[in-house]
């Protein structure tokens, strides 16, 4: 298994005995950036037997949701000419007191991608009701908050 992923799930670890897996983070990344890294990571990986893919939070700041929509479009079909492992798209976590739009915009995205993966056959990791009032999951770094390790168990 690899994930990559932007900095919101850089405390993640994988700790089944039996899976040979991999984090592979990328602070600050934003769809298309894990696009492109993607070939890298997947040549060092051999044949992962599946592939997590979470990101798009940074990309949300951008408030353009039709490009957000094809870049995401464009990492799934890039995932899918590199590797033939299981794929999984790992929805938004949701924010929290980091104001109305930026949680919107999340919102927004977190309901298309679940539908969106659902029509493209991919599997999606629905994250949204896994972290939603739980604030004890998140802690303060810099100007956003991120998923602390101790969260990790609930990913």
């Amino acid at each position: 298994m690899v994930c990559v992923c932007d900095t919101a799930m850089r405390h993640l670890k994988v700790s089944n005995a039996k899976c040979n897996a991999a984090v592979s983070c990328f602070p600050g990344a934003r769809v298309l950036d894990v696009a492109r890294r993607l070939p890298t990571v997947l040549r060092h990986r051999g044949d992962p037997g599946t592939v997590i893919l979470h990101v798009g939070t940074n990309d949300t700041s951008a408030r353009r949701s039709e490009v957000l929509k094809e870049h995401f479009r464009t990492l799934l079909d890039t995932a899918r000419r590199l590797t033939r492992a299981r794929l999984l798209i790992s929805g938004p976590m949701p924010t929290y007191r980091r104001g109305s739009q930026p949680f919107s915009r999340l919102y927004a995205l977190h309901c298309w991608l679940r539908d969106w993966c659902s029509a493209s056959g991919v599997g999606y990791v629905d994250n949204w009701e896994s972290f939603r009032e739980r604030p004890a999951l998140f802690h303060r770094d810099g100007c956003c908050y991120q998923c602390p390790s101790h969260s990790s168990r609930v990913l």
